[in-house]
């Protein structure tokens, strides 16, 4: 090139092949990472079904073997206690058990979003049962609280004497199957959570 005259070199910039390039390498390594996270999610959201699970058949067996009778009675008359004698408690018993049944129906659909984490289709269907499974679990759970509290402290307004002196072991098994249940609420509330942040747009 001659004094005095302009540089005529031009700048070639990044071959667009090479930016193509880079793009779907960025987009792969964003969608493992995606992935990865969603699959923790399912993995946490598998093992609290399991958790669920055993809290919901310990309810449900704990209230169903509910049954005292008092040492005291004749030939003709006796005191007893059972679950079966309040419909209440009869509720509890069908309801957590259809919990305990729909959380291990539900295992499969778990499993499958551990597999395939960006399904979003199974995911929103355990979403929507496990909310109806809450309200049927929170409702029986609820219903059997209330019965509870009478039987532990009566209400003089209504005549309902408080029987868990006389009948120590009944009242203590239905207390448990009833804190049993909340424990299973608990672990919906939190399946609930987790799927809801499973299927959210990233």
């Amino acid at each position: 090139m001659r004094s005095g005259e302009y540089s005529t070199t031009i700048e070639v910039p990044e071959s667009s092949a090479v930016a193509k390039g880079k793009a779907p390498l960025m987009a792969a390594v964003v969608h493992q990472e995606q992935a990865g996270w969603k699959r923790g999610v399912s993995i946490m959201d598998f093992i609290l079904r399991l958790g669920a699970i055993v809290a919901a058949l310990a309810a449900a067996s704990v209230m169903g073997t509910s049954d005292e009778t008092l040492p005291f009675f004749t030939q003709f008359f006796q005191f007893q206690a059972s679950y079966d004698d309040l419909p209440t408690f009869q509720f509890f018993v069908i309801a957590m058990a259809i919990v305990a049944g729909y959380l291990v129906l539900s295992l499969p659909l778990s499993i499958v979003s551990i597999v395939r984490p960006h399904a979003a289709g199974p995911r929103l269907l355990l979403l929507i049962l496990d909310t109806v499974a809450l309200t049927l679990n929170t409702s029986a759970g609820a219903a059997a609280a209330a019965i509870v509290y009478l039987a532990h402290n009566g209400n003089s307004n209504t005549n309902w004497l408080a029987i868990c002196q006389q009948f120590g072991d009944f009242c203590q098994k239905v207390s448990g199957a009833v804190v049993a249940s909340f424990i299973s609420v608990v672990a919906f509330i939190f399946l609930i959570l987790l799927s809801a942040l499973a299927i959210r747009k990233p």
